[in-house]
C-alpha cells in the first residue's frame, strides 16, 4: 500500500484556507482552524487505497527536525504541502528536506498562490514535483491512482524538465460525492473556540461566490456558481462529528452561507427537527438575511455570524464592488442582535482609494454598529485577485514584501496614504473599538466560564501590548 503524508509545514500558525490565508498570532480574535482541506484530500486518497497521515506542525510549534523524524518513520510515497502565500518560501523549503530523507518521494503543493503563479514556482523550487491548481480533491485522486500526468486536469508538472500546465479542472458540481473529511487523522483537541475553549469542527457546506469583490479570492478559488451540499449530507456529517468525536460546536464554512434562503431554512429546520442540540456559526452578507431568518438560525443553534462589512464609506464599498449599502449593514446587524445572535464584523483598511477620511468613517461605523467583535484587516493584494492586478498596474507595491504580514501590515500604499499611515489607522481602529468602556463592561458581563475569562484576558493583554 502506498502512503501519503499531508502537512501544514513548520511555519507560523496560519489559517490556510485558500481564500483566507490569515496569520493567527497577529489577528487577536482569529482562532487556528483544523486542516479540513487536508482531511478531504486524505479521505479521497484513502478511498483510492492509499494509507494517509496528516500533521499540522505549526499548531504545536514543531520544528523541521520533527518533520524529518516523521518522514523517516512513515516513509511516504507522496508529500502534500498546503503552501500559503505569506509563508510560501518557508513552506516549500521542506521539499528539499524531504528529498534528502526520501529521494523518491513525490512532492506536491496546493494553495491559492498557484492559481496564477505555478510555472514560475516550479522553476524556482527544483525539489517540488507537482502543483495542484484549483480544487484539489479530484486532481489528487488522479495522482494517487497513477493516472498519466499529461491527462490530469488542474495539474502543473515538468515535461522533459520544463514546467507545463494542463487545462484547468472544472469545479466539482456535486459536493455530496466527496467523502467526509478524515477527522480521525487529526487531534481535534488542538482546535478550539477562542471564547469557550470547546472543540470546534469546520463543516464546509458550500463553495463559490458570484460577487467577486475587488480584494477577495473566493471567486477565483471556488468559482462564481454557489455549489451547496444537500441538507441531509450536512446533517449526516454533523451526526458523525457528535457521535465519533464528541464535537457539538461547529463553524459552517462557506463563501456565502445564506445566499439561498430556502436551503438555509431547510438546514436550520432539519437541525431543529433532529434535535441535534449544537452550537454553530457562519458568515453572511448584509443583504441576504432578515429578522425572521435570524430567529430560525438562532433556534437551530446559531450563536454567531460574521459579516463582511468592509467599510463605513459607501464610496469605498462601491469602489470595491461589494454591492451592499451602509443602511443594509445597519439593518442586518440589528436583525441578528435582536434575534440574540452575536455579530462579528470584518473590515478592511487600505484599499487603493482609502483616505484618512474614509478610514475614519469605517472606524466610527464599527463603533456605531455596536458589534460583539470586529476585525480590522489591512488590505492585502494576493496573486489571483483583481486587487493584485490593480496594484501592479498602478505601482502601489513599494517593496518586495507584498504579503508576508498578510492582513496585519498593509501590502500596498494607497493613492493618498503610505503603508505606514494605513498601519497606524489600523492600530487606531483596533484600539478604539476594543478599548471602549461600554464594550469592556458588556464583554465582562457576557462571560460565563473561567475559560472564557482567561481567553478574553489574553486577548485584552495582547491588544494593550501590541506594537
Amino acid at each position: 500500500m502506498k502512503r501519503a503524508f499531508l502537512v501544514y509545514p513548520p511555519s507560523v500558525v496560519m489559517n490556510r484556507e485558500d481564500r483566507c490565508q490569515q496569520p493567527v498570532k497577529e489577528l487577536l480574535t482569529i482562532p487556528p482552524l483544523p486542516p479540513t482541506d487536508l482531511m478531504y484530500l486524505a479521505a479521497v486518497a484513502r478511498d483510492a487505497g492509499i494509507e494517509c497521515k496528516i500533521k499540522d506542525y505549526s499548531i504545536n510549534n514543531e520544528s523541521i527536525d520533527d518533520f524529518v523524524n516523521d518522514l523517516r518513520i512513515f516513509k511516504p510515497d507522496y508529500l502534500v504541502i498546503n503552501a500559503a502565500t505569506p509563508t510560501l518560501e518557508s513552506d516549500l523549503s521542506i521539499c528539499a528536506v524531504a528529498k534528502e530523507v526520501l529521494p523518491n518521494v513525490i512532492t506536491i503543493a496546493k494553495g491559492a498562490y498557484f492559481l496564477t503563479e505555478n510555472v514560475s514556482v516550479l522553476n524556482n523550487f527544483k525539489d517540488l514535483d507537482l502543483i495542484i491548481r484549483g480544487e484539489a480533491e479530484l486532481t489528487f485522486r488522479d495522482i494517487v491512482l497513477s493516472k498519466p500526468f499529461v491527462d490530469i486536469a488542474g495539474l502543473t508538472y515538468r515535461k522533459d524538465g520544463v514546467p507545463y500546465s494542463n487545462i484547468d479542472r472544472p469545479f466539482c458540481e456535486n459536493l455530496d460525492e466527496l467523502p467526509f473529511p478524515a477527522r480521525e487523522l487529526v487531534d481535534m483537541n488542538l482546535y478550539r473556540r477562542p471564547d469557550n475553549n470547546k472543540k470546534q469542527a469546520v463543516i464546509k457546506v458550500s463553495r463559490g461566490c458570484p460577487f467577486h469583490c475587488f480584494f477577495c479570492l473566493a471567486t477565483p478559488v471556488a468559482g462564481k456558481k454557489v455549489r451547496m451540499r444537500s441538507v441531509d449530507n450536512i446533517i449526516d456529517e454533523i451526526k458523525l462529528c457528535k457521535e465519533q468525536y464528541g464535537i457539538d460546536n461547529f463553524l459552517f464554512w462557506s463563501d456565502i452561507f445564506d445566499i439561498n434562503r430556502d436551503w438555509t431554512i431547510d438546514l436550520c429546520q432539519k437541525i431543529i427537527d433532529e434535535k441535534l442540540n449544537i452550537v454553530w456559526s457562519s458568515n453572511t452578507r448584509a443583504d441576504t438575511a432578515d429578522y425572521e431568518l435570524a430567529k430560525l438560525m438562532k433556534k437551530s443553534g446559531c450563536g454567531l455570524v460574521s459579516i463582511g462589512v468592509e467599510s463605513g464609506s459607501q464610496f469605498m464599498l462601491d469602489k470595491m464592488g461589494k454591492k451592499t449599502t451602509i443602511e443594509q449593514v445597519r439593518t442586518t446587524v440589528k436583525a441578528f442582535r435582536r434575534a440574540g445572535i452575536k455579530v462579528y464584523g470584518y473590515f478592511v483598511l487600505g484599499l487603493p482609494w482609502e483616505t484618512e477620511e474614509t478610514a475614519r468613517q469605517t472606524i466610527n461605523f464599527a463603533k456605531e454598529l455596536d458589534l460583539n467583535y470586529a476585525n480590522f484587516y489591512t488590505a492585502t493584494a494576493f496573486p489571483g485577485s483583481r486587487f493584485w492586478d490593480y496594484a501592479t498596474d498602478n505601482n502601489l507595491f513599494d517593496e518586495e514584501d507584498k504579503y508576508q504580514s498578510a492582513y496585519y501590515y498593509p501590502s500596498v500604499k494607497t493613492h493618498s496614504l503610505s503603508k505606514q499611515q494605513v498601519f497606524e489607522l489600523h492600530k487606531t481602529a483596533v484600539k478604539e473599538f476594543y478599548l471602549r468602556p461600554k464594550f469592556i463592561f458588556t464583554t465582562l458581563l457576557s462571560i460565563r466560564s473561567i475559560s472564557e475569562f482567561v481567553n478574553y484576558t489574553k486577548a485584552g493583554l495582547g491588544l494593550l501590548f501590541r506594537k
